[in-house]
């Protein structure tokens, strides 16, 4: 069997478990996502890259990417359906900085993009401006620099924020 290609990943989850919301016990089974599934998972569906622009950007094979993206989705859709808890680690990946950290162009070791928003990843993320919104009931509010949205719960009715 040929050795697994290390994949690319530009981004790096600080939340390394979900379970799901009702359960106050103990769950007795859990799935294990790679962070290179993860990576395929966002690049696909949160920058709505195609399949061969996200695989470019892992460095590997478009076929590669489908698999890796079709497994990640199994994974995510048991989880839910059966009330399994989702465990995010491992996999065969690196960070673009070369030094084992991430994601690129953070940090003195990669010199930013220079556009004062954020860290480094441009205006979609972590910059000052833009909004959190509720994808339960579509409530709105602003942005607090330095906040992530999902920390922020809904006035409305108590979900998670996302970044609009």
């Amino acid at each position: 069997m040929r050795p697994r290609k290390r994949r690319m990943v530009d981004f790096e989850h600080p939340e390394r478990q979900f379970r799901p919301f009702s359960s106050e016990s103990e769950i007795s089974e859990e799935i294990l996502l790679t962070i290179d599934e993860l990576e395929a998972m966002r690049l696909s569906f949160l920058e709505n890259l195609s399949q061969t622009e996200a695989a470019a950007r892992m460095e590997i094979h478009q076929s590669t990417f489908q698999r890796a993206l079709k497994k990640a989705l199994e994974k995510v859709t048991d989880a839910l359906v059966h009330g399994k808890a989702i465990r995010i680690e491992g996999g065969d990946y690196r960070m673009p900085r070369g030094d084992g950290t991430g994601p690129a162009r953070q940090g003195p070791a990669g010199g930013g993009r220079g556009r004062g928003q954020g860290k480094g990843r441009g205006g979609r993320f972590g910059g000052p401006e833009g909004n959190c919104i509720c994808p339960a009931c579509g409530y709105e509010t602003p942005h607090t620099p330095g906040v992530s949205c999902s920390q922020v719960k809904c006035e409305k009715c108590g979900s998670p924020m996302v970044r609009k």
